[in-house]
């Protein structure tokens, strides 16, 4: 018989409500929410003056692997994961093979259950090339096709810039499609231009003008309007522009829209007065854009516009990162430090607790119908995160565990701290040390 575990007088941040109470633990999930019996042969953790999350459920990452494991693997990018009360993660097709086909992604699935410390589930990628193939499968049973990441291996990859290909889509798959939102042809022209002026040597300060809000705005125009026409399941993936939130709905609840959003992290956090300081160590795509863009964002996250925080945590190496601005990797590693960084906005009085479990936890699991998780119930799997609200420390490549090595975050002083991580049940990671004798689990979808 497994040992149950309590965790005792913890402030439950759930559905909209905080409320002090016990969890009771036991087979991997939650047996019971009140006041529960210490005499009970269990493992006590006290959670006085603590605050009990869902697990976070981080709905776009790149993990690397497999093909890309210099620049990190699925152990050690989710150990950092879950140091961060991130207990599942959704990853990209851009591996190395490319996600392209059902054998591929299973064979994902299977390095991920001897690695992953995490839960874990995977998009299939869907291109011109694969586009026949993925419309003849049960798309119904996937969790989602995207096209993410897959222009880095050629161009014309993004749907976003193929109407006639992204129309074939909609009209025919039934799973969530989430598509990387930019027009290439505007920004190959913007290219040009700057290599005019510059030459090779752009400065990165000319990223968000490259990969311009226009470029954003127009994609993400097209898209919606295309899959209104075949009432497709749209998910326009990193929000970057003020200008895009308003193409969004917020008088219907999540469960009833067909196209809807999310933001990441570090477009939250940055912006472009942050490349001085940062240069292409901040270089992501789409583009961390002005401070205007940065607050709209954060009021639309806030009006339900958006609905879902990510990190698209895509580790490179430092010397992947530090060349010239054309040859600089796009993306970095984040996935640690999420909800730190959304508890510090917290801190600042601009969203509430509540407001953060529903996007970070309650909200992924919605629309990708993750079965039994991103919710603190009675009967679901026991993924939990415990945070202290008042405890500072210092992010430094000492405690940093992506297998990088390093993080723009590098320096920050966060005032609150992930305590304990909890994976089916199993206490993964307490005050900063890892049990890793469990992997975590596919995650399974309900169409209820």
């Amino acid at each position: 018989m497994t040992p149950k575990t309590i965790i005792k007088n913890c402030s439950i941040v759930n559905e909209g409500q905080i409320i002090v109470a016990d969890v009771l633990i036991h087979d991997g999930r939650i047996e019971k929410i009140g006041n529960v019996d210490s005499s009970t042969n269990a493992q006590i953790i006290d959670g006085t003056g603590k605050y009990l999350f869902p697990g976070i459920i981080d709905g776009q990452v790149h993990f690397r692997d497999p093909g890309l494991t210099h620049k990190g693997d699925l152990y050690t990018e989710s150990k950092a994961a879950i140091a961060g009360g991130v207990t599942s993660f959704i990853d990209m097709p851009n591996t190395s093979p490319n996600v392209l086909s059902m054998a591929i992604l299973n064979e994902k699935y299977r390095i991920a259950a001897e690695k992953s410390l995490a839960n874990f589930g995977f998009f299939l990628g869907v291109n011109g090339d694969n586009l026949d193939e993925v419309i003849q499968l049960d798309t119904s049973k996937l969790l989602g096709v995207s096209d993410d990441g897959l222009y880095f291996t050629k161009k014309g990859n993004l749907l976003a810039d193929n109407p006639e290909t992204m129309e074939k889509l909609f009209a025919n798959c039934k799973s969530v499609i989430a598509i990387h939102s930019e027009k290439e042809q505007l920004i190959e022209e913007n290219e040009q231009a700057y290599r005019e002026k510059y030459g090779e040597n752009v400065p990165v300060e000319c990223h968000p003008l490259i990969r311009s809000e226009r470029a954003c705005f127009e994609a993400t125009q097209r898209a919606i309007e295309l899959a209104n026409k075949h009432h497709a399941r749209l998910h326009i993936l990193h929000l970057t522009t003020e200008a895009e939130t308003h193409l969004f709905r917020n008088d219907i609840p999540l469960t009833q829209k067909n196209i809807t959003t999310e933001v990441s992290v570090h477009h939250l956090w940055f912006t472009d007065k942050d490349y001085q300081r940062l240069g292409t160590l901040i270089k992501w795509n789409p583009a961390i854009k002005t401070e205007k863009d940065k607050k709209g964002l954060l009021k639309a996250l806030i009006e339900d516009k958006i609905d879902l925080v990510t990190t698209d945590h895509a580790p490179h190496t430092l010397e992947e990162k530090q060349k010239p601005y054309f040859q600089s990797m796009s993306g970095a590693p984040m996935v640690q430090h999420s909800l730190n960084i959304m508890l510090e906005f917290y801190k600042q009085g601009l969203i509430s607790l509540e407001k953060i479990a529903e996007k970070m936890c309650h909200n992924p699991a919605t629309l990708y119908h993750i079965e039994k998780r991103g919710f603190i119930r009675e009967g679901y799997f026991a993924d939990l995160t415990l945070v202290d609200l008042d405890s500072s420390w210092t992010v430094t490549k000492e405690n940093l565990l992506y297998k990088c090595g390093w993080s723009p975050v590098e320096g920050t002083t966060f005032q609150t701290k992930v305590t304990h991580t909890f994976v089916n049940g199993n206490l993964v990671f307490a005050n900063g040390v890892f049990d890793e004798t469990t992997k975590g689990k596919a995650l399974t979808t309900t169409t209820a």
